[in-house]
């Protein structure tokens, strides 16, 4: 009897946390799904499929520009954060030499930095760099928040694979490259997905770079676009086309987690127990 109560009140307080996660995109949904004055009334069941926000969202603005966008600099970030990140954690983790130590700490320094502290040096060195209002701009900036993360995590990761498999793999005549390629990448696929699932949610929610280093509808990503939607004309009621915006940008980040949850379960975990 104890133990029915103790596991009843385990999953009442599972669906608590559940509703409290959830309910705030369930009712994002909802109420993308109305127009009109039905966005000002309470209610917490859909009355119709009225998809005209969604379809208005496409046909007002550049708003599929805008995902495009988002795409391509999230992926770069992700793509560019993970190649660097392998190979510095191969240097950090397995060749010894001399300031490795410091220029590690620097590294984790750089992320601590609030992105304010820095926004004026970085908005100078896009600027020099002829990469202002430009999607290049928006990765290199990106870059600055994702690579330290990237770094320190693929490093502690490195440094838990046994120094047997390397030397097993220089005794066949490899080179570091190729060690790297076929049997450090295998190995480290866990960690890489949720490096790189951080990493892509980082750059796709990232909103003060995306602001002040683009100009144009055209270059802007879909933080900067959802933000300045409720001041763009020809909408009299931008809150429903708001939460349209909103869940179609949530629905990626979802399902990425939903297809690598174990990868991202695996990743978070290795290296917590040593046997």
């Amino acid at each position: 009897m104890r133990r029915a109560l103790r596991d009843l009140g385990f999953w009442l307080l599972v669906a608590a946390i559940a509703v409290f996660a959830l309910f705030p995109f369930y009712y994002a949904v909802l109420t993308s799904l109305r127009s009109g004055t039905d966005l000002f009334r309470v209610a917490y069941l859909p009355n119709a499929l009225d998809l005209s926000n969604y379809v208005a969202l496409f046909e007002r603005q550049s708003f599929g520009r805008n995902i495009l966008n988002s795409v391509l600099v999230a992926g770069s970030v992700v793509a560019l954060s993970l190649l660097a990140g392998v190979t510095a954690a191969y240097a950090f983790g397995r060749i010894a030499f001399r300031g490795r130590k410091l220029l590690l700490v620097t590294v984790l320094c750089v992320s601590m930095f609030p992105q304010v502290a820095v926004l004026s040096g970085m908005f100078e060195l896009i600027r020099a760099l002829g990469l202002y209002n430009t999607l290049p701009g928006l990765i290199l900036a990106n870059l600055m928040l994702t690579l330290p993360f990237t770094v320190w995590v693929l490093t502690t990761f490195m440094r838990e694979l046994p120094r047997e498999i390397e030397e097993s793999a220089y005794v066949d005549g490899a080179t570091p490259w190729i060690t790297i390629r076929r049997i450090f990448l295998p190995l480290m696929a866990p960690a890489m997905v949720t490096t790189g699932l951080l990493s892509f949610v980082v750059a796709w929610n990232e909103f003060l770079f995306a602001l002040t280093f683009t100009l144009t509808d055209e270059q802007r990503l879909v933080p900067v676009a959802i933000a300045l939607m409720s001041g763009s004309s020809g909408y009299e009621l931008p809150w429903g086309a708001i939460m349209a915006a909103s869940v179609i940008v949530t629905v990626p980040v979802v399902a990425l987690v939903l297809v690598f949850q174990r990868h991202i379960v695996a990743g978070l975990t290795a290296g917590a127990v040593k046997g």
